[in-house]
């Protein structure tokens, strides 16, 4: 019985294991990522995974480690640990927590939108996990302070209950189905007030651009607004099919008897409905844009261009790290 041979120490386990600059190469990184299933983990193997990833790292080879093996390990370390600062992340503020943690808010969400007192609560959960996803998930250059995450957790949840509110009324005198939009608009808009103001650094600081290979250029403003304006795509991409698809659904279901007879499945059937569209609409939103974005030095701030142009007047393209 021979030994299998060792495998090299030049796999390159900081970047993903698919191409991506391919939309299918993201995709599949993304199904990984936010796997639901790495949250039921135990410690033991999130601290095994650790191990063979920072051995691997230092050049430390265990023997019969297979490249898949290898490759599993590196997606539960980083599903866990922060990629900036090593650090075990909340649980709930994990990208494997996203479809579980938003399926079953959104289901309450479109399921009690009919009372005030409803709206404001579930409204309130909503921004109140978008809060901790926001701060889980930070990019650990720019920290962010106690006050602005007070700031922006504040203003998105009054955005949203105010959008979500003033809509409500809006609809009384429009049919039933369009009540039902009213979560998803509330949704929409409250993202658009919640990233921004969670990354508000990155907007009046720039974030750090760089060449291909990684070397640091400088900061920039322009850069980071083009990498918030994605995520708020992506993140309202996400919530549409989940909040769009099940009222269709229940509006038809809620005229047959069945839901008459059982109104008490109601809230499930909405969650699991919610919970289908996530498990696809997660990963494949996140993979709309490359976790790794670009853009023409010539749409860069003046002196950002002038720092480029000093260090390498050739240079055509930047690149920076969007978020999620």
């Amino acid at each position: 019985q021979k030994m299998p041979p060792s495998l090299p120490a030049t796999i390159n386990i900081r970047e993903p294991r698919w191409d991506q600059s391919t939309f299918q190469g993201r995709a599949k990184h993304f199904f990984m990522v936010t796997d639901p299933r790495n949250l039921l983990l135990s410690g033991a193997t999130l601290e095994e995974a650790r191990r063979v990833v920072e051995d691997y790292r230092a050049g430390m080879v265990p023997p019969g480690l297979t490249e898949d093996q290898l490759w599993r390990a590196k997606y539960i370390y980083d599903s866990a640990f922060h990629p900036d600062t090593g650090e075990k992340m909340l649980l709930i503020g994990r990208m494997s927590a996203q479809v579980p943690m938003n399926m079953t808010i959104t289901g309450c969400m479109l399921t009690f939108y009919r009372t005030t007192p409803a709206v404001l609560f579930w409204q309130w959960v909503n921004q109140s996990f978008n809060a901790i996803v926001n701060y889980t998930n930070r990019s650990g250059d720019a920290p962010i302070t106690s006050s602005q995450l007070g700031t922006a957790y504040v203003s998105a949840t009054t955005g949203a209950v105010v959008t979500a509110l003033g809509l409500k009324s809006l609809t009384k005198h429009l049919p039933a189905i369009i009540g039902r939009y009213v979560p998803f608009a509330a949704v929409a808009a409250a993202n658009c007030i919640n990233i921004p103001l969670m990354r508000q650094r990155e907007l009046k600081l720039g974030i750090p651009v760089t060449d291909e290979n990684g070397n640091r250029l400088g900061e920039s403003t322009a850069a980071a607004q083009k990498a918030i304006f994605q995520v708020v795509v992506s993140r309202i991409g996400m919530a549409a099919p989940a909040m769009a698809i099940p009222p269709v659904i229940m509006n038809a279901l809620e005229k047959r008897a069945f839901l008459k007879r059982y109104p008490y499945l109601n809230a499930p059937l909405q969650v699991g409905l919610v919970g289908l569209c996530l498990v696809f609409a997660t990963p494949l939103c996140c993979a709309l844009f490359p976790q790794k974005s670009s853009m023409s030095v010539r749409r860069l701030e003046p002196e950002v261009q002038a720092q480029i142009r000093e260090k390498d007047p050739q240079l055509e393209t930047i690149y920076f790290n969007k978020g999620l």
